[in-house]
């Protein structure tokens, strides 16, 4: 143990990353800026092939870093998996979706931990940062390592440290993003810790993987369960001809026991709509009902037929169906400022349109085209004659570049459900 430590202190560890995305690319550029040698492991060949050329695929990693550190011989990327043995720490930052029955599909997790265990050397640390049920680390890697004969906390090493990036985030980054984890066992979690305590200002020992897991899920259901409140809100104040970003506002200017969370047209991205799937599914297994959570997905899956219905009225109250009405739709990506649109309520909007039979297009400076099952759109110039020939502009994802107010003047009706116009006052203009 003192032999690794030594080398982790000494930032002499090789280090592997299995899963290239938007959590693993960035965080083995970081342990490659501080010197570390870094080998990434992804099963794509188009990103391997990508990364190697010097070119950056994930918004909070830049080329010409990614270039530097491989001219530095710090960060390579390989499709095949033979390095591993090679490797001081591995960390497995694989995706982890729900099937469509909504049950967790850790099918990822078990082929990176399967390559793991064929390479598994004596000394090795095992680090899952993929979000997952409480006792994912145990029940399934755990076994499957000891297979190989070795023993936990005396052989190798295994813990969980559950990823925390915010894609686009300018402020935070890996370096002063608090890091948690959790071993299983007291000598798993201080090798873990003393590695990422390279990286990280501040990492924080939680007492098993379990635990772990649990802080992770708990922080996006968090969100999901505030975010179902406030789009519940949304439509009460739709209900009582009120504007709820007027009454959040007005409420956030209390010094405490308030937090301000915004409604808009559905939840998005690749944590918070999926995330407390995790921890529902697990307490079901155990007979316990996750009320909190299930209130809130249907809340929030509620929304983008909301945001639809609202379009329905506000074209009827000018004297037109919502059937061949020309909409001109800003933004697709889940979140303002990125370019990824998974799971992003926008797209749920459009289908909900094409079912209705508006006619749509979009402007995303982010996102250069979506698919819609057979349907296939490409994002379309913002110019005034755009915005003059559709009936209405709404607004489903609130990027700071665009100029809003140019967007209100220009446009024959807004309808904004993000609030990206905020203060401005138009007889043009409509919110959620």
């Amino acid at each position: 143990m003192q032999k690794i430590k030594k080398i982790i202190q000494e930032h002499q560890a090789k280090i592997g990353v299995l899963g290239l995305g938007y959590v693993g690319l960035p965080l083995a550029l970081e342990f490659a800026r501080k010197g570390f040698s870094v080998t990434g492991f992804d099963v794509d060949p188009r990103r391997v092939q990508s990364l190697m050329k010097g070119q950056s695929y994930v918004l909070d990693v830049e080329s010409s870093f990614l270039k530097e550190m491989i001219s530095a011989g710090r960060f390579t990327a390989r499709q095949t998996f033979e390095d591993l043995s090679a490797q001081h720490a591995v960390i497995i930052c694989v995706p982890t979706p729900l099937r469509k029955s909504r049950d967790p599909d850790v099918s990822y997790i078990l082929a990176a931990g399967e390559q793991v265990h064929k390479r598994l050397k004596a000394g090795q640390l095992i680090i899952l940062e993929s979000t997952t049920y409480p006792g994912t680390t145990q029940e399934l890697l755990l076994p499957l390592f000891e297979k190989n004969g070795f023993r936990v906390g005396r052989d190798f090493y295994l813990a969980f440290s559950p990823e925390r990036v915010d894609p686009g985030n300018r402020v935070y980054k890996i370096r002063n993003t608090p890091k948690v984890v959790g071993g299983v066992t007291p000598a798993c979690t201080e090798m873990a810790a003393l590695l990422y305590g390279q990286v990280v200002e501040k990492v924080i020992p939680v007492s098993s993987t379990e635990a772990a897991e649990m802080v992770k899920l708990l922080e996006n259901t968090f969100r999901a369960v505030n975010i179902g409140l406030i789009n519940e809100i949304a439509l009460m104040c739709h209900r009582l001809g009120l504007n709820v970003w007027e009454i959040v506002e007005a409420a956030s200017s209390k010094p405490f026991g308030f937090m301000s969370f915004y409604p808009g047209p559905g939840l998005g991205g690749h944590c918070i709509p999926i995330d407390p799937h995790y921890l529902a599914w697990k307490m079901k297994a155990l007979n316990f009902e996750p009320r909190f959570i299930e209130l809130a997905g249907v809340i929030n899956s509620s929304m983008p037929r909301h945001v639809v219905q609202r379009l329905s009225e506000i074209m009827n109250q000018r004297g037109r169906a919502l059937k061949g009405s020309r909409l001109f739709l800003l933004g697709v990506a889940y979140k303002k400022d990125v370019s990824d649109h998974r799971e992003s309520p926008a797209l749920d909007v459009m289908k909900l349109l094409l079912e209705s039979g508006a006619e749509i297009a979009y402007h995303d400076p982010f996102v250069p085209s979506v698919s819609l099952g057979k349907e296939h759109f490409s994002s379309q110039k913002l110019t005034e004659k755009a915005l003059r020939s559709a009936d209405c502009a709404v607004i489903l994802t609130g990027h700071s570049n665009l100029d809003y107010k140019w967007v209100v003047k220009k446009a024959r009706l807004v309808f904004d459900t993000r609030n990206a116009t905020q203060a401005m006052k138009s007889p043009n203009l409509l919110r959620l």
